[in-house]
């Protein structure tokens, strides 16, 4: 297999275009896989001009190292085989946007927003590196296989002259191809990204894609207003619920609770006078002079002259 500068084997082809060929490589310095970019001469180009191309596309690929964010592919460094610049970027695997579509058909109204989203946010962290993209089309968003939605195709010349609403006009036709369903608040920005309504910033899209993504959640600083519950009036909720309320007090300071220790020491000792009495009693009933009175009752009163028992008559 062919070796590029000594260091990337060439591995396959992983895509190919109008600027040149994609290859899956392996970097035998550190044992990683890489892509690698092999640009492509237009045909009828003079002689005399290809250096230049070769020097421009070179000076582009160098621009883009300084984009630093995870929707944007990363540019690893730049080499050269005969006299030829090669790109060397991260590997991102996954299927381009444009794939995608063609398999299945347009995404659902959520996942396309998100797509935009992330999109979007690797078109502005570009530019603010001093590296517009030139027109991102499907075919140069990946989604990848660990989650990532990737722009790649940078490579747009500092002074091409684009501005940030060129960003937006392309972002808004690639979610009309993208998205299954404009009729609702992603139409409404697709819309504004066509210039039917009031102009809307980059930062303003962004914001509202991902409210989109996120299924119309409210926006940053905002939370659903919740209405108070009201008084109950009747028992119904305790019976759903399985409790009931405490019962009212009057309003005053809290009772302390009652000291049951002293009110039993005192019922003992109630108690133990009682059965001394009827125990002093009994043995009193025991002694002389005492009997079972009418109805078996013992009766203690002394016995008067005349009130002996009367003896039976012979």
């Amino acid at each position: 297999m062919t070796v590029i500068a000594g260091r990337y084997r060439l591995l396959d082809v992983l895509a190919e275009g109008a600027t040149g060929t994609v290859w899956r490589a392996l970097d035998e310095t550190d044992r990683q896989e890489v892509a690698l970019k092999e640009f492509r001469t237009p045909a009828g180009l003079p002689a005399d001009e290809v250096p230049l191309l070769y020097a421009r596309r070179e000076r582009e690929a160098r621009a883009a190292a300084r984009i630093s964010h995870p929707s944007v592919v990363r540019v690893l460094g730049v080499v050269t085989e005969d006299g030829r610049p090669w790109v060397v970027t991260e590997l991102v695997r996954g299927l381009t946007l444009a794939e995608t579509l063609d398999a299945g058909g347009p995404l659902p109204a959520r996942e396309a927003a998100r797509v935009g989203a992330e999109v979007l946010a690797g078109l502005r962290a570009a530019r603010e590196a001093g590296v517009p993209h030139r027109g991102v089309t499907p075919g140069q968003v990946l989604l990848a296989n660990d989650g990532r939605i990737v722009v790649t195709g940078f490579g747009g010349a500092p002074d091409d002259g684009t501005d940030a609403e060129a960003d937006l006009r392309a972002l808004g036709a690639l979610l009309e191809v993208a998205a299954d369903d404009r009729s609702g608040p992603l139409g409404a920005v697709i819309d504004r990204l066509a210039g039917d309504g009031p102009s809307v910033t980059a930062d303003q899209v962004e914001r509202e894609l991902r409210r989109v993504a996120a299924g119309g959640a409210p926006r940053t600083g905002e939370a659903p207003v919740e209405a108070s519950a009201p008084p109950r009036t009747d028992r119904g909720d305790e019976a759903d619920t399985g409790t009931s309320p405490a019962p009212s007090r009057p309003p005053g300071p809290p009772r302390a609770a009652p000291r049951r220790g002293p009110v039993l020491v005192a019922g003992i000792v109630g108690a133990l006078l009682i059965a001394g009495v009827l125990t002093y009693q009994a043995v009193r009933d025991d002694g002389p002079d005492t009997g079972p009175g009418p109805g078996g009752v013992t009766s203690t009163a002394p016995v008067g002259p005349g009130d002996g028992p009367a003896t039976a008559p012979r």
